[in-house]
């Protein structure tokens, strides 16, 4: 009688990093040629198990360096408490736990939470990365989702059409410190979908169809969009490619053979028993080395340690100027090297690549130097108004603020445009003079055109900002001129989005106008009135109707 095994084949999509188009893993997929045994898994966990197992077995006999994902089912990890099988393989067929992802797929529904949360918690310990698999159409509660505190979450494809949902999964990712993963790619047009709303791997058919051959080269669309970028600089995560790995007891013969039989790795990260890098090997000083006269009688049965340079590491949270940082730091012939990735414990979880950062820095600086003002040099509303949303989605307060000249048609008619020009050079010195002053680092300021300023700050970083444009003796051509301030504080769920925080702000903008001298006015979200904290009402004849009939806040 033939069992299971028998009728079993394996399959392997790529799954692919969407900032610099390389593979970041292989999702090894089963696909029996009759039966169901994936139904009987799913009820069956030493089954489920035992799948494991054979797609890393699988993945072993073709002889892939890529890191693996493999489907496990949620039931199956809480009923077997861990997969020590599983474990027991990586190791015997020469991988390591943290070049395989555990893909946690559902059902979730009936799993008893406690008893997943503590295998998911064994195998992390093993050094197993943990992906939670079909959120969005699944059943996974969002609140396991946490809990499970995973490495990567993968969207399911129904989500591309909703980029608000991937958005906010995004910036719970970003709190989780997981990565997010779109799968079902098909057309370009979902690719873009994907990378704006902010995925940062994907996989589809767009990309490589499952293939009984690992596949070393994909398709990504050329100049797709990026995503946004924190003003921090974007993570290392986004640029993480597979590291080359061996054991730091490998002969410089290992390692050539290697490097030999894989040209798109550009060097070699020997590494102790537990993962930690020790040294790292550069593909072209080691060949080198080894081409030179009695070069391989030298050193082809020594320990390839010897011909390599002491690892430059970086944690999985750095952002891509911190990379930089450490690259500078050194000799100017290892510039080229690659950059190992750690996990908190240490272990190599990935490498990058200086060539990689470089282009997405200088693709991220020319996007800001296009969005900039050519008078102030300050960013436009697009700006602040994308900080705004993000702030909303993390659930921070804010106060966005309005600034602009009073009466600056006038200051042009009679000054001229030139000291109009300065003037609001002036201004808007000023305004990054006091961002840069604030020492959190939350104040943003964008110059929308004109006379006409966006302040983004903390509640309490309002008083620093007001004081410095509002104080200040402003003139043009020696005409003193004043300026009105009009801000709305917005709690934790006050406003939906920045598009309702500015319908709030324009009347806002309104009274602060009809104030004289320099004016301030102030409302919050969700709450009648407005207060005025700087100006005067004007000057009523009779018979004229009162101006801002608001009632002050206090």
């Amino acid at each position: 009688m033939r069992s299971w095994t028998d009728t079993l084949r394996f399959a392997f999509q790529p799954v692919v990093n969407l900032t610099t188009g390389a593979v970041a893993g292989l999702e090894v997929l089963a696909r029996p040629e009759s039966g169901d045994v994936l139904a009987e898994a799913r009820r069956d966990p030493e089954l489920d198990g035992a799948l494991a197992v054979s797609a890393v077995r699988a993945a072993a006999r073709k002889e892939t360096l890529l890191p693996l994902h493999v489907n496990v089912f949620a039931g199956t990890l809480a009923d077997l408490g861990g997969l020590g099988p599983l474990h027991d393989a990586v190791r015997a067929y020469g991988r390591l736990p943290w070049e395989v992802t555990l893909d946690v797929v559902p059902p979730f529904t009936h799993v008893p939470q406690q008893a997943l949360l503590e295998a998911l918690g064994g195998l992390r310990e093993q050094g197993f990365r943990i992906s939670a698999d079909g959120a969005g159409d699944g059943d996974v509660p969002l609140r396991l989702l946490v809990d499970m505190a995973p490495d990567l979450v993968k969207l399911d494809r129904s989500l591309l059409w909703r980029p608000a949902a991937v958005r906010a999964m995004r910036t719970l990712c970003d709190e989780l410190g997981a990565l997010l993963a779109v799968e079902g790619v098909e057309t370009e047009r979902q690719c873009a979908v994907a990378v704006s709303a902010g995925a940062q791997l994907a996989q589809g058919e767009l990309f490589a169809p499952p293939a009984r051959l690992p596949a070393a080269d994909v398709y990504v669309p050329p100049r797709f969009p990026r995503a946004a970028a924190p003003r921090s600089g974007p993570s290392v995560r986004e640029f993480v490619r597979p590291a080359a790995l061996l054991p730091v007891t490998a002969s410089a013969g290992q390692v050539r053979a290697l490097l030999t039989g894989s040209p798109d790795v550009s060097g070699v990260l020997l590494v102790d028993r537990t993962g930690v890098p020790v040294r790292s090997v550069h593909r072209s000083r080691f060949l080198l080395s080894l081409s030179g006269r009695y070069g391989h009688a030298l050193y082809a049965d020594r320990p390839a340690a010897k011909l390599g340079d002491p690892p430059r590491t970086v944690g999985v949270d750095a952002t891509a100027w911190e990379v930089l940082d450490v690259v500078a730091v050194g000799d100017r012939d290892r510039t080229s090297d690659d950059v190992a990735v750690v996990d908190r414990h240490g272990r190599c979880v990935g490498v990058v690549r200086l060539a990689d950062l470089v282009r997405a820095l200088a693709e991220t600086r020319v996007e800001e130097a296009a969005r900039l003002n050519p008078l102030t040099r300050l960013p436009g509303s697009d700006a602040v108004t994308g900080e705004v949303d993000r702030r909303i989605a993390d659930g921070r307060a804010f106060a966005l603020s309005w600034l602009d000249v009073d009466h600056f048609k006038q200051v042009n008619d009679t000054a001229g445009f030139a000291a109009g020009d300065e003037l609001i050079r002036a201004v808007g010195r000023t305004l990054h003079g006091a961002a840069a002053a604030d020492r959190s680092g939350t104040t943003r300021v964008g110059h929308i055109g004109g006379d006409d300023f966006l302040v983004l700050t903390d509640p309490e970083g309002l008083e620093p900002v007001a004081a410095a444009v509002l104080d200040a003796p402003w003139s043009a051509a020696g005409r003193p001129v004043t300026l009105s301030l009009a801000t709305v504080v917005c709690p934790p769920g006050g406003v939906a989005g920045h598009q309702e925080a500015a319908a709030r702000l324009a009347p806002l903008k309104k009274a602060a106008k009809a104030l004289r001298g320099a004016s301030w006015v102030l409302g919050r979200a969700g709450l009648p009135g407005y207060e005025i904290r700087r100006g005067s009402p004007p000057v009523r004849t009779a018979g004229s109707a009162p101006v801002g009939a608001e009632p002050g806040l206090g």
